[in-house]
């Protein structure tokens, strides 16, 4: 009888962190023209190696400061790299010269208030977050 409550409360923990995600969702200001993308293309913007939306318009990432949930969530979605090779790879890039790693914000405030006012910025945000001025172009 112990070790069968023992389980039940081992199970009804691991459930609650898989609950306790936040579902990431990609947005983009609700005036950019961009309607949708794929992972490979977030993916690539985020990692630098592309520079613009598939449209040719240009794509300037946002990203959650680090130690952030979300932004650990996100990567590990999104780009499939956690927090130290995702800080691994930026050093490579930074030490070659090939590129720089997105601009750093506070949080999804500041995230919704950029990106809202700018049609070339992406980012990623809580879907519950999710206001009238930007839009979802990408849910992982």
């Amino acid at each position: 009888m112990r070790l069968s409550r023992k389980i039940v409360v081992i199970s009804v923990l691991c459930s609650a962190s898989i609950f306790a995600k936040a579902d990431v969702v990609v947005i983009v200001s609700a005036s950019s023209s961009i309607s949708q993308l794929d992972g490979d293309q977030v993916s690539d913007i985020y990692l630098g190696k592309t520079a613009t939306f598939p449209d040719g318009s240009q794509a300037v990432p946002l990203e959650l400061e680090n130690g952030s949930e979300l932004r650990d969530e996100f990567h590990e979605k999104v780009t499939g790299k956690s927090k130290s090779q995702l800080k691994s790879y930026w050093s490579k890039m930074v030490f070659s010269g090939k590129g720089n790693p997105p601009k750093d914000v506070a949080d999804v405030k500041e995230v919704l208030k950029l990106i809202g006012a700018n049609p070339n910025m992406i980012g990623y945000i809580d879907k519950g977050s999710v206001d009238k001025t930007v839009k979802t172009v990408f849910a992982p």
